[in-house]
């Protein structure tokens, strides 16, 4: 069954219910106005504040797309690609493009143009549909991807290079394509986060999206009565998977264009929110803002919040410990998850194990995982190893990628690159990705157990924990710090407070600087790398 049909079954049994709203905070904000006075202004050439939509309209637009692609010669097969900010469009975008039996293509909205030219091309993408934000990097490449017959503008004031995608789809029938799309079928092309070099062309069927709908289900138990906030970015399987559950359950979504704490939170007390989905960053500033005396909790209706749920990188137990301090009544989860593995899912704590804190969790549902040595045997509960899972949402391949697909694909398991290590109960704990374990004098050192430590420090927003080159020893250690607003904090300070851990694992470079992530909130370390791999840091090292 694709899961296309879900859009189907929930036009036909809740058509006239809101199943999608969009909130764009920055444009609410750039006119200074409440929210109900938003509604009243007329003729705003920026646009809506907010936007709704039902599942009979989503429906309609899905067909409206897959019609408009197949009157224009795009056939089963044929990679029609994605590149927009959160909206009300993409969604259904989406899922025509899936109507249609085409393989949608969703590109990072932070690609240079660069980027952009090289990910269509790697795909194999005939179509493409993007928005305002995109036309100088797009117009940049037109001349590099000849192959791209069509180019479909989502926006006002639409560039005289590419058409009009609500003008087409407005005059192509809003009937269900007749199109025979089976699980096996090649579904959707999503990147690696690209965090050693350009990133690698992920191919997954229709059973993979499947399989993540189904799973997310089962582990949140989204219902009818359930309202999900959708804050990270759509292009990423994590942001959609989640989604997914909405999907089956039939229940309604908030897309927020907006990461701000006082956003997140009114967001959630006036559209009555029952599950959030955060990541690290966004969890700490909400923390931080209530400490600080700039929320409070009591100017919001936040009691129908059932769910907070952490995914995309190693959750820190002091946040956790923090979060349920000012949230005692939130169920709590946390998910990992690969694009390899059709995103978040294949492991998770499980809103029953508050009490493991600090794991990732064990096996999902329909999923198994292992870890395993250099030569893929398990290793023993508390042995560190490499984390490998088998299981529906796996992907088919790299595409065009044959040798990097033989690398982690074996015998039905996918070898992911992180460490991770097993405890008594089977709950995993994830150490490092195995590309940043430092080795320093002959000891093997996991940034994440030392970044984990330094966040229980007050002072201390995010860390990154990144190896450099040394003549010595190999490697050393250089923590990168960010310090919250208006605190103070020397490196003597850090020193001691490190004092605790064992010698060879205190950092012996610290450095405070911004800490960079990526949309989907991972550090990106080769850039700190590239920053700080030159420059000598003898002088920092010393009393280390």
């Amino acid at each position: 069954m694709p899961i296309m049909d879900f859009l189907t079954r929930n036009a036909n049994t809740y058509g006239t219910e809101l199943c999608l709203t969009e909130i764009n905070m920055d444009l609410q904000e750039s006119h200074n106005v409440t929210w109900l006075e938003y509604e009243l202004i007329e003729n705003n050439p920026a646009g809506e504040y907010r936007r709704d939509m039902t599942w009979k309209v989503f429906n309609e637009k899905a067909n409206r797309m897959a019609n408009l692609l197949l009157k224009r010669g795009i056939k089963k097969g044929d990679k029609v690609a994605i590149l927009l900010m959160n909206c009300l469009e993409w969604l259904p975008i989406y899922f025509g493009i899936l109507k249609s039996g085409a393989i949608a293509v969703p590109l990072n909205f932070r690609y240079t143009a660069e980027e952009i030219k090289y990910c269509l091309n790697l795909s194999d993408s005939i179509a493409l549909v993007f928005g305002p934000e995109f036309i100088g990097r797009v117009e940049s490449v037109y001349n590099d991807i000849p192959q791209v017959k069509l180019l479909l503008f989502a926006g006002e004031n639409r560039p005289s290079f590419a058409e009009n995608y609500d003008r087409l789809t407005a005059n192509c029938c809003s009937d269900e394509p007749e199109i025979a799309i089976s699980d096996d079928d090649d579904a959707v092309i999503y990147f690696s986060s690209g965090t050693t070099g350009f990133p690698k062309a992920i191919l997954h069927t229709h059973a993979s999206l499947m399989s993540s709908a189904i799973t997310e289900q089962r582990h949140h138990g989204q219902t009818r009565q359930d309202n999900f906030l959708c804050i990270p970015p759509l292009y990423h399987t994590g942001a959609k998977m989640h989604w997914f559950g909405s999907l089956v359950a039939g229940s309604k979504a908030v897309l927020l264009r907006g990461v701000r704490p006082e956003w997140i939170l009114k967001t959630v007390s006036e559209e009555q929110i029952t599950i959030v989905w955060l990541l690290v960053p966004w969890a700490q500033d909400i923390l931080d803002a209530i400490e600080r005396g700039e929320l409070k909790l009591e100017d919001y209706k936040l009691d129908q919040w059932r769910l907070m749920h952490i995914g995309a990188q190693p959750v820190p137990p002091s946040l956790i410990r923090r979060w349920k301090q000012y949230f005692p009544n939130h169920l709590y989860d946390t998910n990992y998850g690969l694009s390899e593995a059709i995103g978040p899912g294949c492991v998770h704590l499980g809103v029953e194990n508050l009490h493991k804190v600090g794991a990732i969790g064990i096996q999902g549902h329909s999923w198994e995982a292992k870890i395993v040595d250099e030569s893929g045997c398990p290793v023993e509960n508390g042995q560190v190893g490499e984390l490998a899972v088998k299981g529906p949402g796996l992907m088919k391949c790299y595409y065009k990628d044959h040798e990097a697909t033989q690398a982690v694909l074996r015998d039905g398991w996918l070898f992911t690159g992180d460490m991770a290590r097993k405890d008594e109960d089977g709950f995993i704990y994830l150490v490092d990705r195995k590309k940043d374990v430092i080795i320093s004098g002959g000891e093997n050192i996991y940034p994440v157990q030392i970044e984990d430590f330094l966040r229980a420090h007050p002072a201390i927003k995010d860390v990154a924990v990144i190896g450099l080159p040394d003549k010595r020893l190999g490697e050393i250690s250089a923590a990168i710090i960010e310090l919250k607003p208006d605190m103070e904090c020397s490196e003597e300070d850090i020193r001691t407070f490190c004092a605790p851990m064992p010698r060879y694992k205190r950092p012996r470079a610290i450095v405070f600087d911004e800490v960079p992530r990526n949309p989907t909130g991972k550090i990106e370390k080769p850039r700190l790398r590239e920053k700080y791999g030159a420059v000598s840091l003898v002088a920092a090292q010393t009393g280390s």
